[in-house]
């Protein structure tokens, strides 16, 4: 890979991760205004740790040997950092299986984002398909039947990639929303928990709310190790963030709303190349700037005029 592609993934990985997660950095500001200075290093320094090469490095090597189970666990590890390139060869063979079921699950979320979650409506037509948030069900269960029944043909393994993908959604969501609810409790004034606890707390938290942008990252690229540096380093940003200017963030009214484009074009892209589309590697990190780029524009213009 030339070293300017690199350059662009990493950067577009980086740019992802920040507003993939930007919603629940700024609960954990909320949460994190109540520490002390002491507590805050920690969430800083070890929690930055635990997120990036406990949750950021084990997620997509655990995908990795999920996808390809004859490795094993000792082999698919091997193979995430291997430049052996029959090994690449058999990861890139493999990959239709990954990138579909990580394809659907970020489609699934883009949808229930639009139909069901609150939001600034930073474009016409989501007023509309919020007031009509009933059919959401009925969306996302007509798309994977047209996809399992259209990959039945090519290759079952394909088929099933894609009902695994929406049962990781449905399972994800269940402990997101359980997630949110604790992170309110986190909030409310008759909480007790320390500031150790409360750190640990929002590590799990963060941990449920980082597969987002682990199976995002695959659309950018099959390397692990420029996964881990890309959302390692935009994982450490959110963090700083989080701790010093939160409320510069805030401002941004559409950030929610140009995250959740990206999930869905990536995860268009993710299901074109699986289905063979050849897609060059800059496209994925480009349309990510593209989008975001016209909604912090679209939030400037909004700030202006209220």
């Amino acid at each position: 890979m030339a070293i300017g592609t690199i350059i662009i993934t990493v950067l577009g990985l980086c740019l992802f991760e920040i507003i993939s997660s930007i919603d629940n950095a700024v609960i954990n500001a909320e949460i994190l205004g109540g520490m002390s200075k002491r507590a805050k290093g920690w969430f800083l320094f070890w929690g930055f740790l635990f997120a990036v090469f406990i949750i950021r490095g084990l997620l997509p090597w655990v995908i990795i040997w999920a996808t390809m189970p004859a490795l094993g666990p000792i082999g698919s590890f091997t193979a995430a950092f291997s430049n052996n390139p029959s090994v690449h060869l058999a990861i890139e063979k493999a990959s239709p299986i990954l990138l579909l079921g990580g394809g659907i699950f970020l489609i699934f979320l883009f949808f229930h984002w639009l139909f069901l979650e609150t939001k600034n409506f930073g474009l016409r037509h989501e007023k509309f398909f919020q007031e009509n948030g009933v059919w959401f069900f009925a969306v996302v269960s007509i798309i994977l039947s047209v996809v399992v029944w259209y990959t039945l043909k090519i290759n079952p393994m394909l088929a099933f990639s894609a009902v695994i993908g929406s049962t990781a959604f449905f399972i994800t969501h269940g402990f997101k929303e359980n997630a949110e609810k604790g992170e309110k409790k986190l909030l409310s004034g008759d909480n007790k928990m320390g500031d150790l606890s409360k750190i640990l707390y929002l590590e799990i938290i963060d941990a449920t709310f980082s597969i987002d942008g682990v199976l995002g990252a695959f659309a950018f690229t099959l390397s692990v190790p420029l996964i881990l540096i890309g959302n390692g380093l935009g994982a450490y940003i959110l963090r700083k963030l989080t701790i010093s200017n939160i409320d510069k963030i805030k401002k941004y009214a559409f950030l929610k709303n140009g995250a959740m484009y990206s999930i869905f074009v990536l995860g268009i892209i993710m299901m074109m190349d699986a289905f063979g589309v050849e897609i060059p590697s800059y496209i994925s990190p480009l349309v990510t700037f593209i989008i975001i780029g016209f909604f912090i524009f679209k939030s400037i213009n909004y700030n202006k005029n209220i």
